[in-house]
């Protein structure tokens, strides 16, 4: 299928309630949760379910006090959503562990289905701009305890720092990077506002905001 390129006038639309506008954001975002869903899921009501359940979520967003101010942010925005949704069905269901690679978006993964692998690619461009942005050593640290998943008692080491300092090194890197992220996010969006587009970027990177 081919990808749909979002702008500020149709994510307006959205807003307002437009119906065809509506309809093809429906029609578009069912085929990729669907291609997304029936991987995982093995009964079509249940995929039928969680595909309406993440309309409804993400509609309830859109139409929301803050609103979604970054168009292009539409396809994370979602895909992001059907995760939620899809967690929340596999705990009810007692099946959480089938879930680790759906609890979050992973921003290196290497086997992603089709929604997840267009939300990723987003994703990295965002992150890499945003990290060569900030401090040699906060770019080396963060990359080493979130994008290299090292041991912390070897990043120590690299550092020269011990554990209790690492902490504060690293919070004043994620503060850093958060502090980058705002602005990039205002200077993306159609009305700046970067405050609302970053609660959702914690949906995206989760690992830096935890």
């Amino acid at each position: 299928m081919q990808f749909q390129q979002f702008d500020d006038a149709y994510l307006e639309k959205l807003r307002t309630g437009d119906p065809r506008t509506e309809e093809h954001f429906v029609q578009y975002f069912s085929e990729l949760i669907h291609l997304k869903l029936r991987s995982r899921l093995h009964s079509k009501d249940a995929v039928e379910d969680l595909r309406q359940e993440t309309f409804a979520r993400v509609f309830v967003l859109l139409r929301g006090k803050e609103g979604v101010r970054n168009a292009s942010a539409l396809g994370a925005l979602v895909n992001s959503i059907c995760n939620h949704v899809l967690l929340e069905y596999y705990r009810s269901h007692s099946r959480s562990e089938a879930m680790e690679d759906t609890s979050e978006i992973d921003i290196v993964a290497e086997n992603t289905d089709v929604l997840d692998e267009m939300v990723t690619k987003d994703t990295q461009k965002t992150v890499r701009q945003i990290l060569e942005k900030l401090s040699e050593r906060d770019r080396q640290l963060l990359k080493r305890v979130f994008l290299e998943d090292r041991d912390k008692d070897e990043v120590c080491a690299e550092f020269g720092v011990d554990r209790e300092y690492l902490r504060v090194l690293l919070h004043r890197a994620k503060l850093s990077f958060k502090s980058f992220y705002v602005k990039h996010m205002a200077s993306s969006g159609p009305s700046g506002g970067g405050g609302g587009n970053f609660g959702r970027y914690v949906w995206l990177f989760p690992a830096l905001f935890c």
